[in-house]
């Protein structure tokens, strides 16, 4: 099996986000970045996959140079090669110029099954898997919780998480698995896997190598802009209410809810 993942590098979830003056994006130069949480779960699929039918995992990763670094982490798990879609050209891109500079490099690749995360931590949009399949004329799951192949390797059964239950579904390969919480419990880098990955192969890419027009993907190519980012407004104090048991404390609450959250 050829397996590829789409990863991106976002803020680490503990880090502390502070949108620009000018509402323009956030402040980048103290955060830390690292690789997107529900991607992790796309590339141990991937190894799991790999460790039982053999096979090759590649990494596709879209932007700038400090994205090398979740790139070597996913080769520290033990993914084979990376490529590294590094242009400024790319710089900006909402979901769907996003998908067609990631189809054009997938395009030229051996491929038997494509992972994305369910969605990346910092936008949210949930959309590029979907877009990604769509370019590539191939069927797409999102929020994949289980995956079994088949031993001919034509076909997978796929368990995904619908409200109030799961949904199973059997799709023809290649496919694109938008993986979910629950997939796996992504695995550690061990020390001899990052000593490896320091030697393994990062192909770096441009816009012109994939034959892409710089005003087709990135910013110019987007269908979606941001306008300004804002920061959420400050949550007001908690108000206790005092009293020693239900019946004083009951009334209290009842009417807080009633005259000032206006809720009841």
């Amino acid at each position: 099996m050829n397996i590829i993942v789409c990863m991106k590098q976002v803020p680490d979830t503990e880090a502390q986000i502070r949108v620009k003056p000018d509402g323009s994006g956030i402040v980048e130069s103290d955060i830390k970045f690292v690789m997107n949480p529900y991607d992790e779960y796309g590339v141990e699929e991937a190894l799991l996959i790999k460790e039982k039918m053999g096979g090759t995992v590649t990494i596709v990763c879209l932007g700038p140079a400090r994205a090398v670094e979740a790139i070597r982490t996913g080769l520290a798990m033990g993914a084979d090669k990376a490529v590294h879609l590094d242009d400024p050209a790319f710089d900006g891109g909402d979901a769907i110029s996003t998908a067609k500079a990631l189809a054009a490099a997938i395009k030229g690749m051996e491929c038997d099954l494509i992972f994305c995360g369910k969605q990346a931590i910092d936008d949210d949009s949930s959309m590029v898997g979907s877009v990604l399949a769509e370019m590539l004329n191939i069927p797409q799951v999102s929020v994949v919780t289980k995956v079994e192949l088949a031993d001919d390797g034509k076909t997978a059964k796929v368990n995904r998480q619908i409200l109030g239950g799961e949904e199973v579904l059997e799709v023809s390969l290649p496919a694109v698995l938008s993986a979910q919480k629950g997939l796996n419990e992504p695995r550690y880098a061990s020390l001899p896997g990052i000593m490896k990955a320091k030697k393994k192969e990062i192909k770096p890419v441009k816009a012109g190598d994939l034959g892409l027009d710089a005003g087709s993907v990135g910013a110019a190519g987007a269908k979606a802009k941001i306008l300004k980012m804002t920061t959420p407004p400050q949550r007001e104090a908690a108000k206790m209410i005092e009293g020693e048991s239900a019946e004083e404390t009951a009334p209290q609450l009842a009417k807080l809810l009633r005259e000032e959250a206006k809720v009841i």
